[in-house]
C-alpha cells in the first residue's frame, strides 16, 4: 500500500467502524466527535431548529455558497458527520432522539448544564434508553465544584489554565493565543477520555458520565511549569521566546528573510560545528569540547571550554547570513534543525506535505462552500492527523447541510441497533487484555515505550495512568533530555530529581539497558515479543536500523500496535528532521499568532506540540486497541508532529485560501469582542483577564466601574464603537483595576455574569479550588523527591477516582525486576547481560 495514500482506510477495516456518535457540541466540542469519524465511526449532529451556533463561528468564508456553510470553523470539524435537526419540544423528535440514544455508542454535547439538560434528559434518563451510553459532556470547568457555573472565555480559560502567564514579555501583559486554541485542545482530548470511558464500559457494563475540564486542558500545554513552583519553591514566567532548559536559552533567530526557531546548545553545536568553522564562527579549539554531555555539565557547574554565550553568538552570526529555506535544509545535512517560522500562507505549498499528500479539498453537498482560494483552485484542509498500517486516517473533507440526512433518518428504524425483543442488546465480552481489576480498565495491557522527550511519553503515560503496564526504555549513555532539565527538586541538578521527565512519565517502569551492545538489542527485541504496543518516537528509520523494523517486530509479535511518532514523519524530503515540538510549532505556523503586532513572533509557550500531537495519538491507539479486540488484528500507526499541529489550525488555513487573511498576533484582541484584554491588578507582576462578549457584559461593566462619564458615552454601547475605541478603553480600564486584588476581581466580575480570570501561575494553579474540587492534582511519593505533586487527567469520569498510579521512576529503577519479572529471565542470565556491559 502507498504508505502516503490519503484515500483513507477501508471503513470495513477502520478501528472505530460500527460505533456510532450523536454529537450535539457546538465549537466547543466538536473536534472530539470529528476525531471519532476520522477514525470510522458514524456520526451524527443533532442540530437544533435553525442549526447548531458552530455554523456561525469565525473565520466566515466571504464567497460561501450556502448561509449554513459559511463557517469555515465548522466545515473544518464536522467533515464526514450527517446532520439532522431535533426540535425537543416537539413529541415526535423526542421519541426519534430516544431511537437514537438508544443504538448510539457515544454522545457528545458542550457545556453546563449542556443541550440535554435544557432539553429535560438527565445523565439517569440516557443510561435508562441505553445502559451501555458513553455521555461526555465538554466543558469550562467540569461538571461541579466552586467554578463549575462561571462564564468562560478563550481568554479567561487561557488565564485561568496557566497558559497566558508564560506567553508575551515580561514588559506587555500575558498574552493568549490570538486564534482560537482553547476548545481545540478540549475537543481533542474529549475523544481521548470518551474510548477511555467505553473501555471501562466494556469492562464493567455500566454506562459512563465524562466531563472534560477545558481549563485542565490549557494547563497540560505548560509542559515544566505545571508543577514548578512545589518542586523548586518559584515559578516559571512570560519571557518571550527565551526558554527554561539546561540554561535559559533564545529560541527565536533572525535569518535574511525572517525568523527561525533553534537552540544554541551543545548537541546542536556540535552538530553544526563543521558548518561553523567554514563559516569562521568558530575555530578547531571548539573540537575538544564533548558537546554531548556540555548541556548537562555546564548547567551542573562542571568544567566547559565554552560558555553558552560564546554557542548563542554563534548561531546568531550563522543565521542571518542565509533565508529560512537554505537554513533548514543545510541543517538538516548537518543532522540538526533550524525550522523556519512559517505563517499560514506558507504552508499549502510545502514539498514535504505534498509529498506526504497531507491535503484534502474540502466539498460541499452543493459545491464547494467558498470561492477559488488564492491558488485559483479549492481550499483545502489538513488531511487526517495519523495514519494506520499507510493508510491516512479519514475521508472526503465534506461538511453537511441543516438537516441534510433527516429524511434518510427519520426513514430509517431507530431501533435497528436493539435485540429482537426490542432491548438494547448486551456489551459484548470483556476486552481480551483485561486481568480482573474493575477500577483500572487498561489492566493487563503490556506496553513498552522506546520513545522520550514528550510526545511518545505522554501518549504511554495515558495508558499506564489507567492500568497498563508500560515499561519505559532508557539509556544512561543517552539520557533523556527531560532528565537534564528543570525544574529539578530543590534545584538539585540530577537526572533522578527532574520533574519535567516525571510529569510525563507517571505510572511507568523504567529499566536502563545500552542499545548499542547486542545484549542491549536483544532485551528491547524480547521486550517488544512481550508487549501489547510499541511506542517509538525516534527519527523515521533509525529505530527500524538499530532496534527493530516492522517486518521484524511483526516476526516477534504479529498482534502488536506499533506507533511511530516523529516531527515529520517517513516519506517525505525532510523525513530526516529531528527536533523538538519548539520546531514542530514553528514550521506549522504557530509562532506569528501569539505576540503583539509590533514585535517578532513569540509563538507559544516551549514545545507547543508536544501538547497536541499525543491527543490524536493516543485516541487513534485507543481506537487501534479496540479493533484488535474485536478482530485479533495488530497494525502500525504513524504520525507527524507537524500533522497533528495543523489540525488546530485548519480554519485558518481555509481562511488564507478562501480570503487572503493570514492568521497574525492581535495581542490579546479578537474581531467579535470588546474590550477583552489582560488587565495590571495589585501584587507583582498580577492581571485578571476579562473578556466582554456583547452590550449587555458592557453595560454591566460600566456599572461594576462606578459608571465613569467616559463609559457612558452613546458610541461605546455598541461592539463598533468599543472596537473603534479599544485603546483608550483598556487605558481606563487598567487605571482601574490596577489597585485591586485579582482573585477579588476576578469573583466580583465572575458573580456580575463576565468572563474573567486571574492569570494564574503554578502555585495558584496548585491552590486553585476547582483543581482541589477535582483532585486534579496527585502528590505521590517518589524515592529520591519525597511527596511531589503531578498533574492529573483532564477529564474526570463519574465513579472512577482516576489519575497517576504512582510517582515516575529513577533511572533504571526496575531493570532487574522487568527482566526477570516481565521477561522470566534467570539471574546467571541477568549476571551475563550485566557483564557485556549492556546495563545501566
Amino acid at each position: 500500500m502507498d504508505p502516503h495514500d490519503d484515500s483513507g482506510p477501508d471503513t470495513s477495516t477502520a478501528p472505530l467502524a460500527g460505533m456510532t456518535v450523536l454529537d450535539l457540541t457546538d465549537h466547543r466540542g466538536e473536534l472530539g466527535p470529528w476525531m471519532l469519524a476520522e477514525l470510522g465511526a458514524e456520526v451524527t449532529k443533532i442540530e437544533p431548529p435553525g442549526g447548531t451556533p458552530a455554523r456561525g463561528e469565525l473565520p466566515l468564508d466571504p464567497a460561501a455558497h450556502s448561509e449554513d456553510l459559511r463557517s469555515l470553523q465548522f466545515c473544518a470539524y464536522n467533515s464526514n458527520k450527517r446532520s439532522v435537526v431535533v426540535d425537543f419540544t416537539v413529541e415526535s423528535d423526542r421519541h426519534l432522539f430516544g431511537g437514537l440514544i438508544a443504538g448510539a455508542d457515544f454522545v457528545y454535547e458542550s457545556g453546563v448544564p449542556g443541550a440535554l439538560a435544557e432539553a429535560g434528559y438527565s445523565h439517569e434518563d440516557l443510561t435508562a434508553l441505553n445502559p451501555r451510553i458513553i455521555h461526555v459532556q465538554v466543558t469550562p470547568f467540569g461538571l461541579d465544584g466552586p467554578r463549575s457555573g462561571d462564564p468562560a472565555s478563550e481568554l479567561s480559560l487561557a488565564a485561568l489554565g496557566g497558559s497566558a502567564n508564560l506567553q508575551g514579555s515580561r514588559d506587555r501583559p500575558p498574552v493568549k493565543a490570538s486564534i482560537a486554541q482553547v476548545w481545540r485542545h478540549a475537543g481533542a482530548e474529549a475523544a481521548v477520555a470518551g474510548l477511555v470511558a467505553h473501555a471501562r464500559m466494556r469492562l464493567r457494563a455500566e454506562p459512563q458520565h465524562v466531563a472534560v475540564s477545558a481549563q485542565a486542558t490549557v494547563t497540560w500545554t505548560l509542559l515544566n511549569a505545571m508543577e514548578t513552583h512545589a518542586i523548586c519553591g518559584r515559578d516559571f514566567e512570560r519571557s518571550g521566546t527565551m526558554v527554561r532548559l539546561a540554561a535559559p536559552l533564545q529560541l527565536r533567530f533572525a535569518t535574511q528573510d525572517g525568523w527561525a526557531i533553534t537552540v544554541a546548545r551543545g548537541v546542536a553545536i556540535g552538530r553544526l560545528l563543521d558548518w561553523l568553522i567554514d563559516e569562521g564562527l568558530a575555530d578547531e579549539s571548539w573540537r575538544v569540547e564533548d558537546w554531548d554531555t556540555f548541556d548537562f555539565r555546564a548547567s551542573s557547574g562542571k568544567p566547559v571550554t565554552r560558555t553558552f554565550d560564546e554557542l548563542y553568538k554563534a548561531m546568531v552570526a550563522l543565521c542571518e547570513r542565509y533565508p529560512n529555506g537554505v537554513l533548514m535544509r543545510r541543517s538538516l545535512e548537518y543532522g540538526e534543525t533550524i525550522a523556519p517560522i512559517h505563517t499560514v500562507a506558507d504552508l499549502l505549498d510545502f514539498d514535504h506535505l505534498r509529498a506526504r499528500t497531507f491535503w484534502r479539498s474540502l466539498d460541499a453537498p452543493a459545491g464547494r462552500p467558498g470561492g477559488q482560494g488564492e491558488s485559483g483552485g479549492p481550499i483545502e484542509l489538513p488531511g487526517g492527523p495519523t495514519s494506520i498500517d499507510g493508510a491516512r486516517i479519514g475521508g472526503v473533507r465534506r461538511p453537511p447541510r441543516v438537516d441534510e440526512h433527516g429524511a434518510e433518518i427519520r426513514a430509517c428504524d431507530a431501533q435497528a441497533s436493539a435485540g429482537p425483543d426490542g432491548q438494547v442488546a448486551a456489551a459484548d465480552e470483556p476486552l481480551a487484555w483485561q486481568v480482573g481489576d474493575a477500577d483500572l480498565p487498561l489492566s493487563g495491557l503490556k506496553v513498552v515505550d522506546f520513545s522520550w522527550i514528550g510526545v511518545g511519553p505522554i501518549t504511554a503515560k495515558a495508558l499506564a495512568d489507567h492500568g497498563a503496564t508500560v515499561v519505559r526504555v532508557e539509556s544512561g549513555g543517552r539520557l533523556d533530555g527531560l532528565r537534564v532539565n528543570p525544574p529539578f527538586k530543590d534545584d538539585v541538578v540530577d537526572v533522578d530529581m527532574a520533574h519535567f521527565y516525571g510529569t510525563f512519565n507517571t505510572s511507568k517502569l523504567s529499566i536502563d539497558i545500552d542499545l548499542k551492545t547486542p545484549e542491549g538489542v536483544d532485551i528491547a527485541q524480547r521486550m517488544i515479543a512481550w508487549a501489547d504496543v510499541v511506542v517509538e518516537a525516534w527519527t523515521p528509520g533509525t529505530f527500524a536500523r538499530n532496534v527493530a523494523d516492522d517486518d521484524l517486530i511483526a516476526e516477534l509479535n504479529p498482534t502488536a500496535i506499533v506507533v511511530h511518532t516523529s516531527l515529520m514523519a517517513s516519506g517525505g524530503p525532510l523525513s530526516p528532521l529531528g527536533g523538538f515540538g519548539y520546531h514542530a510549532a514553528a514550521i506549522a505556523g504557530f509562532y506569528p499568532i501569539v505576540g503583539w503586532p509590533d514585535r517578532p513572533p513569540d509563538g507559544p509557550y516551549l514545545a507547543y506540540t508536544d501538547t497536541i500531537s499525543p491527543r490524536f495519538i493516543t485516541a487513534t491507539l485507543l481506537s487501534a486497541l479496540e479493533r484488535r479486540r474485536r478482530t485479533g488484528r495488530g497494525c502500525t500507526i504513524e504520525a507527524a508532529q507537524l500533522e497533528c499541529g495543523l489540525q488546530f489550525l485548519a480554519p485558518e488555513l481555509a481562511d488564507f485560501q478562501a480570503s487572503g487573511t493570514v492568521a497574525n498576533r492581535t495581542g490579546n484582541r479578537d474581531p467579535d469582542v470588546a474590550p477583552q484584554g489582560a488587565y495590571p491588578c495589585a501584587g507583582d507582576d498580577r492581571w485578571c483577564a476579562i473578556t466582554v462578549a456583547d452590550d449587555a457584559q458592557w453595560h454591566t461593566l460600566v456599572q461594576l466601574m462606578g459608571a465613569p462619564s467616559w463609559a457612558t458615552a452613546p458610541e461605546l454601547s455598541e461592539m463598533a464603537g468599543r472596537q473603534a475605541a479599544h485603546d483608550v478603553i483598556d487605558d481606563h480600564i487598567a487605571a482601574w483595576t490596577a489597585t485591586q486584588d485579582p482573585a477579588d476581581l476576578e469573583r466580583r466580575l465572575l458573580d456580575a455574569g463576565i468572563p474573567a480570570g486571574m492569570v494564574q501561575r503554578s502555585s495558584d494553579l496548585l491552590a486553585d479550588p476547582q483543581y482541589a474540587h477535582r483532585g486534579f492534582y496527585r502528590w505521590l511519593e517518589h524515592p529520591r523527591m519525597g511527596a511531589v505533586p503531578y498533574a492529573g487527567h483532564q477529564y474526570r469520569i463519574a465513579g472512577y477516582d482516576h489519575g497517576p498510579r504512582f510517582a515516575a521512576p529513577m533511572l533504571g529503577q526496575h531493570t532487574f525486576d522487568v527482566l526477570s519479572g516481565q521477561l522470566g529471565l534467570s539471574d546467571e542470565q541477568i549476571a551475563d547481560i550485566a557483564a557485556a556491559g549492556a546495563l545501566g
